[in-house]
């Protein structure tokens, strides 16, 4: 027989029990409103100095009302970021201010009031500042991004003007002599009539020379910043490969008497798809030729690879997946859809010709055939789709996928100074093929 008075004990026994738990669920839920009022978690920041622009990244778990102001004398900028306090990660944005930052000399970073830091970036000159929020997209949380732009921009055609001056004055030199040359040929083997005839002297035109100008290359390291592109198994980011086989390809082409390169990103920063297109338009480029060495899904895919636009969809299933993952590089680098140059890049996208399409396939067949001299080849033609980056109306333009960096294999040797060389190499040795059967034209008349 049962005990009524232990059945009693046990029954209050479990009743405290149930109580207990209950004030404790309320205390975590109650510490769960408290996280959630004192704000967000960083999870990370970024600085990303360029000439073009400095870069600054919060990563945050949820996201965060931004105020700015502006402030002169000295030039300031204040941001007030609501929902946060003070942290270790946020404090090492200090120390990610390198001196070399063209716009920004220091950043104090402090608890305005409860619930608002207060960032100030103390400038080294004027900016404009863009700031902008990012959904979470690929491996990144929410981000809260400061873009500062110099009030006074560089300019890149400029800039190319001035570093190849000695090439452009040799250059000059060398087609006035072939006019001398050419007009003194012209003198001598005229035929002079006999004193005798009375023919009306006629004046025969002078041999025109063949002008001969600077080839501007605009070289395209993909990638860059917040955006890595792919990364191999042993960690390899594409961004680093590419920046450094575009540098090998900058410094061959400088050893070229008749070209010059320029560099559409010369660091790790990221660089919008459509300002990329605008920056070889700037410099009145001859040729567009964007570096990459991407991924597949499957890890065995191998061999370099080159694309030109396509304006009647992609030449094959794997041509389409590789554009879709490139154009997408926008998100992932984080672009500012609220300014004007989206209206810029929207009409700029939407103005390829048929020719320069014609021009590519040409160029990008001439690059093909020398790296396929050495290298394995994904496919042996040029591959077309719809890359955005391809999208120059005026400007031959191809992509060059180096290797597949998801290949381990391959991974290794896009990380060899080597195979790097070679495939630079072969670049150069295409363009220059291209050229010397497609001459540039004039860009003015030699008199």
């Amino acid at each position: 027989m049962s005990n009524p008075f232990s059945k009693s004990k046990i029954d209050l026994a479990r009743r405290r029990h149930l109580k207990s738990s209950a004030k404790l669920l309320g205390l975590v839920l109650l510490l769960g409103e408290i996280d959630i009022a004192w704000g967000a978690k960083i999870l990370g920041v970024r600085v990303w100095p360029s000439e073009d622009y400095t870069r600054i990244t919060l990563e945050s778990d949820t996201p965060l009302p931004i105020t700015q102001q502006i402030l002169t004398n000295p030039d300031r900028l204040v941001v007030d970021v609501q929902g946060l306090e003070l942290n270790p990660t946020l404090k090492d944005l200090v120390a990610k201010i390198k001196p070399n930052d063209p716009y920004v000399s220091q950043v104090r970073v402090g608890q305005f009031q409860p619930g608002v830091v207060r960032l100030v970036f103390d400038l080294k000159e004027p900016i404009k500042p863009q700031l902008f929020t990012l959904d979470p997209v690929a491996e990144y949380n929410y981000r809260m991004v400061f873009d500062l732009y110099p009030t006074t921009p560089p300019d890149p055609l400029m800039e190319l003007v001035k570093s190849s001056a000695k090439k452009e004055s040799a250059l000059t030199k060398s087609n006035e002599e072939v006019d001398l040359i050419a007009q003194f040929a012209t003198k001598k083997d005229s035929p002079k009539p006999p004193v005798a005839q009375a023919i009306p002297e006629v004046k025969e035109a002078p041999v025109q020379a063949k002008y001969k100008r600077l080839i501007t290359i605009a070289i395209d390291p993909g990638h860059g910043g917040e955006d890595p592109g792919a990364i191999g198994s042993m960690g390899s980011r594409e961004k680093h490969v590419v920046l450094s086989i575009a540098k090998r390809l900058k410094d061959k082409i400088e050893n070229e008497a008749y070209m010059r390169p320029y560099l559409t990103r010369d660091g790790d920063y990221f660089v919008p798809l459509h300002v990329r297109v605008q920056k070889a338009r700037r410099v009145e480029a001859d040729l567009f030729v964007s570096i990459h060495a991407d991924a597949f899904i499957e890890s065995n895919a191998k061999g370099a690879s080159v694309f030109t636009l396509s304006q009647m969809g992609a030449s094959s299933t794997m041509a389409r997946w590789m554009a879709n993952k490139e154009n997408a590089s926008d998100l992932i680098g984080g672009i500012n859809i609220k300014t004007q140059d989206r209206q810029v890049a929207n009409l700029l996208l939407d103005m390829s010709t048929t020719a320069q399409i014609k021009d590519s396939l040409q160029v990008g067949n001439s690059i093909l055939k020398q790296i396929g001299g050495f290298a394995s080849l994904h496919k042996g033609k040029v591959e077309q789709a719809s890359f955005a980056v391809l999208k120059a109306p005026d400007i031959p333009s191809i992509l060059v996928e180096t290797a597949f960096i998801s290949n381990p294999q391959e991974e290794a040797k896009l990380n060899d100074d080597g195979y790097q060389d070679r495939i630079a190499d072969a670049i150069l040795r295409g363009i220059k093929d291209y050229f010397s059967k497609n001459p540039p034209v004039a860009r003015r008349v030699n008199t």
